[in-house]
């Protein structure tokens, strides 16, 4: 095997999850934010003109403990995530919040501190070549800041938030951990999976009787969890409903939408193209249920791989799939290959399919490093080697602004996903053009249509849900049989209540509902994938300059509005639907050319 399959953490903070060297960086950074909070109490900006010195002191001391932070939650999360069951880590990731939490209580001293100085003191500050490049990121400090209630109040929600509303989030991980998935094979052999195992290999099997014996013991698995996980859910909502509210609004998506750096026109425009062209995956369902020998298309059919012409779906090596995202990287990038080459090479990535680990995939970079570190399960499906490839996107996209300050690292998700949904696309079209025969083209394109099936229906569903029950759980909690029902309708109306068979408990299995720093961990998937797709199609028109103005794209992602971004890079108004219509039409010729491809197989 040339590429190790676990990742390395030991040279991050060595010692295993119990490493001193990361105990001793945690007291480091206990001590170091003792001494910033006095530093923030003494900071004067007005004393501090003309040349802000100890503006630029307090930002490099502070950028540097958010750094640290970083760096320890990615390490002790790493080692939950590999070893999902060992309840020894979560008290020490609950430490490290109590102490993040003293850092987000300077961090609201600053902004007030910031917002008090007048329009044009800030004007003359920020454009000084010091603060130049954080023009923008101090302009929205003001801006949060203003919004925000007084030190000590913030204080008591931050504090209150700990056992409050990361508790429950944190507590959705206890509750994932411990479902078992028992179900009953064709020959009759009983098997207890994981959640994570049993939704790995639901996606990929093959046999229509596995998926729907694994879908039914899935849902069933997740069904016996009902109340526990809406008992939770309606905590963790309920809680930031009513921190939404003392900040004066009752509109739960305000936040969503500043944290993503776009506004709801944009999001509205996205969403209306969506609607218009959803139904053009309605032959698509059709075809695949009909080469999959079956009437009707089904939830756990959206990844089944489909196999005609004697094609056979076959294991990918890891090795080959790694080599392979490489080469075609290059194509595109040298600089993309080559973070990719560093990544396989050093370990930055855990891919290992075994019992215990956590369901799902994520990157993370370690900025004291100035590396990443990337976590999923492979089990050498086409798709897997998609998501390692789409991981990878992300960890290029932290390499592209690894040397800017932290705040300048601070992008959103909608543009995130952008960058990793870019890196998926190279590769699917790569599969899709290297196939060997027309039944494994057929094959491959399925498999590259899995991700708009997910943008313009999965993810519409979990939107379509997630805002109906924010509306109702603003006036009560919300009961598992009604959380059973809004998400049942929320998929039949994202799907054009197309599927013969639905996955009520979604809301339930699904993390992402339950993640406390991101609200509404939906649209910005959508967005990131649309708006890949957009510079995916001036990459293969680039005229070899592409790589540079990715990359200026990518450093420029925390330093403006998501519309200014593709202003300034792409020339489109995201706010006008034509922009989006053209990421539908290119959808709609892969779906052409699967449906032209796999005629002569339907019986």
């Amino acid at each position: 095997m040339k590429y190790k399959q676990n990742w390395n953490l030991e040279n991050i903070f060595p010692g295993g999850f119990e490493s001193p060297a990361a105990t001793a960086r945690l007291n480091e950074l206990v001590t170091t934010i003792e001494t910033l909070k006095q530093t923030v109490v003494d900071l004067d900006l007005g004393a501090d003109q003309p040349t802000y010195t100890a503006l630029q002191n307090y930002l490099t001391k502070r950028n540097e403990i958010a750094d640290g932070l970083k760096q320890l939650g990615v390490f002790w999360t790493a080692h939950q995530s590999a070893d999902f069951t060992n309840a020894a880590i979560g008290p020490k990731l609950a430490h490290l919040s109590e102490v993040s939490t003293e850092f987000d209580d300077i961090e609201v001293s600053f902004g007030k501190k910031l917002a008090a100085l007048n329009d044009d003191d800030f004007k003359q500050l920020a454009a000084l070549p010091a603060f130049q490049e954080l023009r923008f990121n101090l302009s929205e400090i003001r801006q949060h800041a203003n919004e925000q209630l007084d030190e000590a109040t913030e204080s008591v929600i931050n504090k209150l938030s700990i056992d409050g509303f990361h508790g429950w989030s944190s507590h959705y991980d206890t509750i994932a951990s411990q479902v078992s998935v028992p179900y009953v094979d064709a020959d009759g052999k009983e098997h207890t999976l994981s959640a994570g195992q049993a939704l790995n290999q639901l996606t990929g099997a093959p046999d229509n009787s596995t998926r729907k014996r694994i879908m039914a013991a899935y849902e069933t698995a997740w069904g016996k969890e009902e109340s526990i996980a809406a008992d939770t859910l309606n905590h963790l909502t309920g809680f930031r409903l009513q921190n939404y509210k003392l900040h004066g609004t009752d509109d739960f998506l305000k936040f969503p939408l500043e944290q993503n750096r776009m506004s709801q026109r944009t999001l509205n425009t996205m969403w209306n193209v969506v609607e218009a062209n959803k139904d053009m995956f309605i032959p698509y369902m059709d075809r695949k249920a009909a080469l999959l020998g079956k009437t009707q298309f089904d939830w756990q059919d959206q990844s089944a791989p489909i196999m005609v012409d004697g094609f056979e779906s076959k294991h990918i090596a890891y090795d080959d799939a790694a080599d392979f995202i490489v080469d075609n990287f290059r194509k595109f990038s040298p600089k993309m290959a080559n973070l990719a080459q560093t990544a396989f090479d050093n370990q930055w990535i855990e891919v290992e399919d075994r019992p215990g680990k956590q369901p799902g995939g994520y990157m993370e970079d370690v900025p004291e490093n100035k590396e990443s570190r990337i976590f999923l399960t492979y089990t050498g499906t086409p798709e897997d080697a998609s998501s390692v490839a789409h991981e990878i996107g992300h960890a290029f996209h932290y390499e592209a602004v690894k040397d800017l300050p932290e705040m300048r690292r601070d992008y959103a998700m909608n543009v995130a996903e952008t960058a990793s949904t870019f890196a998926e696309l190279v590769v699917a079209d790569a599969n899709v053009q290297s196939a060997q025969s027309v039944g494994e083209k057929i094959n491959l394109l399925d498999t590259k249509l899995l991700n708009p099936v997910a943008m313009f229906m999965n993810i519409r569903a979990r939107y379509l849900f997630e805002t109906n029950f924010y509306k109702e759980r603003q006036n009560g909690q919300v009961t598992p049989d009604r959380l059973n029902k809004m998400m049942l309708a929320a998929q039949k109306w994202a799907f054009s209540d197309h599927l013969g068979t639905y996955h009520p408990h979604f809301w339930a299995s699904k993390l992402h509902f339950y993640i406390d720093d991101v609200p509404f961990y939906n649209f910005p998937y959508t967005f990131g994938y649309l708006f890949s797709l957009g510079i995916y199609a001036k990459a293969q028109a680039s005229g070899g300059n592409f790589e540079d103005n990715y990359i200026a794209l990518l450093r420029d992602t925390a330093n403006m509005s998501t519309e200014e971004l593709a202003k300034k890079h792409l020339d489109v108004d995201l706010t006008q639907p034509d922009f989006w219509q053209s990421g539908a039409n290119l959808v709609r010729k892969d779906i052409d050319e699967f449906m032209k491809l796999s005629e002569p197989f339907v019986k």
